[in-house]
């Protein structure tokens, strides 16, 4: 492809895209496709030549826009948003101008340096301690971007993980690392996302899942207990993640408890506010992290509520040596100036992409308070089928619906909630998805759409109930 024909294709393929956005509500919010469906209609074998860029697209609106599942539909309700705006999607595009890959500093430095400063300006937006800011006086913490939540969570868990080793080398010198590693166990709450235990696995830890309260919030009577339990057995607690808006049902943890537990016990408190977190460029929303100065590290995914596009999650830290000195092998000599600047040190991969850019031009393209009122619609339209919802007598609202997210069942069954969200998510009109806590079937309601409205809200709504019309007809 030359110049001219890229020009010619990037134009139609921009215009596609932006038709393909105008006209999605016409269109199924989820596929009809079975598993090995889409697999059929395309071939074993790559083609030997290559073939016309017309054909490639066409199979692309035949074959794989139809076995999709719309994230920006407005009828879409599952999960979190996807924060794919058009700004972001344009700097994608433009992520590749360069090309090559960000791993040190010399191999580019403008997306080097653009990295530090954005994270800088996102904490500020957030509200973030000064100690996780890179430009701040007498700071030795920053911020990075990673590809995902799972690999902050990680990162940091490596980081605690070393941290403790080596303390515990200078007690225990005759003890192997293995002796010591095999007496480390971190802590999360039953709320805490699937990934946090999978980096228990990789980190090679041991970790235990703690009880929460009727609000689905780890409490400090309840982590204490379990350090002390520890303590007895001769095992060592390191590390521990609070929730400032869990997956299941956005509970948040309470920092202020738990902050202190963790700081008195040596233990390194991480926050994961994937979702939530972005919530905080309103001011109205900074009580529910009050504690947050006493966390090591968090993490914030733009990617679920702040309008960039995934891969890029934002991962703070308070002394950034700890994650550079974790993760750069011992046989690997590196300058002091490499382990500051060269974000290959920083994380898992060596090869990054110019993932800064985007960010850069989003928080640019909105500003602060185009954010701000983005947040807060959605929190609004929330607030709105949170209350239409508690109308009907027949529901129960299971969560306390801070944010964008309206976790709610019909009074009765498991059986009978699995049954309602089944009918719902198989009429293709609307999508949710479900979780459970503390017994309980619930069903997650999330405000998605970018430029969602109350007519948007009511839909659901009128569907929601007239499903349950239906079914209770039925019981």
């Amino acid at each position: 492809m030359n110049t001219e024909e890229f020009r010619r294709k990037g134009c139609e393929m921009i215009d596609y895209i932006a038709e393909f956005q105008k006209s999605i509500a016409l269109r199924r919010v989820t596929p009809t496709v079975q598993p090995g469906d889409v697999r059929k209609l395309l071939p074993r074998n790559a083609p030997q030549k290559g073939e016309k860029w017309d054909d490639i697209i066409k199979d692309i609106e035949e074959i794989i826009v139809p076995g999709s599942v719309h994230w920006k539909h407005p009828h879409f309700f599952a999960y979190f948003p996807a924060g794919c705006s058009f700004p972001s999607v344009l700097a994608g595009m433009l992520s590749n101008l360069t090309g090559g890959s960000v791993s040190s500093w010399s191999s580019n430095p403008a997306a080097t340096d653009l990295e530090m400063i954005v994270l800088d300006w996102y904490a500020k937006w957030l509200g973030l301690p000064q100690k996780f800011m890179r430009f701040s006086d007498e700071s030795k913490g920053g911020g990075v971007i990673q590809n995902s939540t799972s690999e902050c969570t990680l990162v940091n868990m490596m980081s605690a993980r070393h941290l403790a080793i080596q303390k515990l080398k200078l007690m225990n010198p005759n003890d192997s690392e293995g002796v010591l590693l095999s007496r480390l166990v971190a802590y999360c709450s039953e709320e805490s996302h699937s990934s946090v235990e999978k980096a228990a696995i990789i980190a090679l830890v041991k970790m235990r899942i703690l009880e929460t309260d009727e609000r689905f919030c780890l409490r400090s009577k309840i982590l204490e207990y379990a350090f002390e339990e520890d303590k007895k057995k001769g095992l060592i607690p390191f590390f521990a993640i609070a929730n400032f808006g869990s997956t299941s049902c956005c509970a948040c943890d309470p920092l202020h408890e738990l902050g202190p537990l963790c700081d008195k016990y040596d233990v390194w408190l991480h926050v994961d506010a994937a979702y939530a977190g972005s919530s905080l460029i309103c001011k109205e929303f900074r009580y529910l992290i009050k504690g947050i100065n006493y966390a090591k590290s968090i993490t914030v995914n733009p990617g679920k509520w702040f309008l960039i596009n995934i891969d890029c999650a934002l991962m703070w830290i308070e002394d950034r040596r700890l994650l550079t000195d974790a993760l750069v092998p011992g046989s690997f000599e590196v300058s002091d100036f490499s382990k500051e600047f060269d974000f290959c040190h920083w994380g898992i991969p060596n090869s990054r992409r110019f993932r800064a850019l985007k960010i850069w031009l989003v928080l640019r393209y909105y500003g602060k308070e185009g954010m701000q009122r983005y947040i807060r619609n959605h929190v609004g339209l929330a607030k709105e089928f949170e209350n239409h919802i508690r109308l009907d007598g027949r529901f129960d609202i299971v969560n306390e619906v801070n944010f964008g997210l309206v976790c709610f069942r019909l009074k009765g069954s498991n059986m009978l909630n699995k049954e309602l969200l089944s009918n719902l998510n198989a009429s293709g009109k609307l999508h949710m998805t479900a979780s459970s806590g503390k017994g309980l079937y619930f069903t997650r309601f999330a405000v998605c759409m970018q430029n969602a409205i109350s007519a948007d809200i009511m839909y659901a709504v009128k569907l929601v109930t007239d499903f349950a019309d239906e079914l209770l007809c039925l019981h």
